[in-house]
């Protein structure tokens, strides 16, 4: 079973800012201004996926319990595997030294046989579909917990959007707009604080 990772949001490709002009909750107050000049007409900043993926701790802590979760799924399955393997080799070995003294016994051994190997298969299927169902609750909580942050960051950068960089989607983009560092600074605390997912307060 391949490992299963916890994959960059596409959601995030071009997330739309508040612009909301309240004044700013505390988890933004702590983020460091970024050293952006001010612009006339729209005004756009950026953030680096990767950087997010690799440096936002919400990240990290679950890329880590999925990838524990798929290392499991896998020796629980090559395990299972050996087993069916060697129940099938013994069958074999007993057919051929005419260890089965009646047919109806060679075909009940067999029958139990390709139970197992559909029972076998059946539990590759659902521990896959296990791993994709919490790779995609996890991909959920982690959009959600960007823009309730965003939400509450923005209201008093007032930025028009707020675009995605994930590798070349963004063909060039000025780094005085790369809002990053203080990004993740600020997702990071509020994680620390417990807050890795859009609070109700948020939605408001």
């Amino acid at each position: 079973m391949k490992k299963t990772f916890f994959f960059a949001l596409s959601a995030l490709v071009a997330l739309t800012a508040c612009n909301n002009k309240q004044e700013n909750e505390t988890e933004a107050e702590a983020a460091a201004p970024a050293d952006t000049e001010e612009i006339t007409g729209l005004k756009v900043a950026y953030i680096e996926i990767d950087s997010l993926m690799s440096q936002y701790q919400f990240c990290v802590d679950y890329n880590l319990l999925l990838n524990q979760k798929s290392d499991n799924a896998a020796n629980t399955l090559q395990q299972k595997q050996r087993a069916l393997q060697q129940h099938a080799a013994a069958l074999q070995k007993k057919y051929e030294s005419n260890g089965f003294t009646t047919r109806d016994e060679l075909e009940n051994a067999q029958n139990q046989l390709a139970r197992e190997q559909q029972d076998l298969t059946e539990l590759e299927q659902r521990l896959t579909n296990e791993l994709a169902m919490e790779n995609a609750k996890l991909n959920a909580e982690l959009r959600d917990s960007i823009q309730a942050f965003l939400k509450v960051y923005n209201k008093t950068k007032k930025y028009d959007y707020i675009m995605s960089k994930l590798g070349d989607n963004l063909l060039w983009a000025n780094k005085k707009f790369d809002i990053t560092k203080e990004v993740i600074a600020g997702l990071n605390k509020r994680y620390k604080n417990g807050k890795p997912a859009a609070a109700k307060d948020d939605k408001k």
